[in-house]
């Protein structure tokens, strides 16, 4: 018998959707649910080659550190994706205020693995000496959504791969981090299991990683 995939009828807003864990999202979004997609991006014409379906997707174009540019694209949605660069406060403190004003509470946000020197060994010392400049902003960002009154999930995945797997294991806020890498595509499965069922890691911060990628380095450095 064939077995259909799990459908579930929502509204998820990606901010930063072309990104490339974004743009996993939308994939994965589109094919596994039928969730409708406000993408929210810096330049609409990014996602013009996707044909996206024009009954289940709207764009929207604004800066993410601009409360008022992100209020159209959160308002209406159940739930909530970030995956940023960049001024990593200004972006959360933006989407923090605009959430408030619309009123949607669940949010997944994309931050890094070392925010909380939790990532032990030889590689926890190769991973700060490589990123250790940006692990104060994704911290700070970190920080202002677990201080606000979202529900919120942080995710804080390892060295991310392109690989087309689904592939991921967890660890929470005051485990040691395992592993070395793990593909964008897991960390935006992750998201979407969270979009299924909201009380999954809620208030949590999880660290996400391919099962037996330990290493000193990830295995493609």
């Amino acid at each position: 018998m064939l077995k259909l995939k799990r459908r579930i009828l929502m509204k998820i807003a990606i901010i930063g959707a072309n990104s490339q864990i974004g743009l996993e999202a939308i994939d994965l979004a589109l094919t596994t649910t039928d969730a409708e997609l406000n993408l929210f991006l810096r330049n609409a014409s990014k996602l013009t080659d996707l044909n996206l379906p024009a009954d289940r997707v709207t764009v929207f174009e604004g800066s993410a550190d601009q409360k008022e540019n992100l209020i159209p694209a959160i308002k209406g949605a159940d739930y909530v994706f970030a995956s940023l660069a960049g001024d990593m406060a200004a972006h959360a403190k933006a989407i923090i205020a605009a959430m408030d004003q619309v009123g949607v509470k669940r949010i997944s946000f994309v931050t890094t693995l070392g925010i909380f020197d939790e990532v032990p060994g030889t590689f926890g010392k190769w991973n700060t000496a490589n990123i250790g400049p940006y692990i104060p902003p994704y911290r700070e960002a970190s920080d202002l959504i677990e201080a606000s009154d979202l529900d919120y999930t942080i995710l804080r995945p390892a060295w991310l791969t392109n690989k087309k797997e689904v592939d991921y294991e967890i660890t929470l806020r005051d485990e040691p981090f395992k592993g070395t890498e793990i593909s964008r595509r897991s960390v935006a499965a992750v998201a979407l299991e969270i979009a299924k069922n909201p009380s999954l890691y809620s208030h949590e911060n999880i660290g996400i990683d391919k099962p037996g990628s330990d290493g000193d380095k990830p295995a493609f450095m």
